[in-house]
């Protein structure tokens, strides 16, 4: 029996899949010609999961925390306001942001596979596409968070946004207390992949920065 609800599960592993096989390929093939050294890669495949993507959510999350305006447009369409950035892609079609504050706690997970918003975070963590994490973050999403270092007060609502093909989500973090000198480009450095997923909050400055 088909129900209409179910037709986003066969396309949801479309382009991820479709890339990493390219990415795969291309891997091998490199290797195999010993035109790259396999720690070069994953040097490489670590600058794309680290440092590239999640700069670009990065810019997006310091713009929301120093320009209301900005921060207003985003939480109500956000494929439109982070296009504003020119940040937009297959992965990033329908961007929805979630605020967390100190009432709400959100978490994304992808619980079918491992969609994602590439344009924004880059490539998924490892972990993300894990069984345990897509099973427990909607299960016991607490527990997940104290495994990260997170502990989320009793009186703070978790909530946990399952991804789809249709929907990526984006998790804009809490601006920490103590930043209120530093530049865009300073809070923009705060903000880490993970805190975008929800797993993390933003870094605090380090001691030298805060005044």
């Amino acid at each position: 029996m088909d129900h209409p609800s179910h037709h986003h599960h066969h396309d949801h592993q479309e382009v991820p899949s479709d890339l990493t096989l390219r990415v795969k390929a291309l891997e091998s093939l490199l290797v195999e010609k010993g035109l790259v050294d396999p720690a070069a890669l994953d040097a490489l495949i670590d600058t794309y999961e680290h440092k590239v993507g999640p700069r670009n959510g990065a810019r997006v999350v310091a713009r929301a925390w120093v320009d209301p305006a900005y921060k207003a447009r985003l939480l109500a369409d956000g494929t439109a306001a982070i296009g504003e950035f020119g940040f937009s892609g297959r992965q990033g079609e329908h961007m929805v942001v979630v605020e967390n504050t100190s009432q709400v706690h959100n978490l994304i997970v992808c619980t079918l596979c491992s969609c994602y918003p590439w344009p924004v975070l880059g490539l998924p963590p490892v972990w993300y596409k894990s069984a345990p994490y897509r099973s427990r973050a909607v299960i016991d999403p607490r527990g997940v968070l104290r495994e990260f270092g997170v502990e989320v007060p009793e009186n703070t609502e978790v909530r946990v946004w399952d991804s789809t093909a249709e929907v990526r989500y984006l998790v804009l973090p809490e601006r920490p207390s103590g930043t209120g000198h530093l530049s865009e480009e300073e809070l923009a450095a705060l903000v880490t992949r993970d805190a975008m997923v929800g797993v993390a909050k933003a870094a605090l400055p380090k001691p030298e920065d805060a005044r």
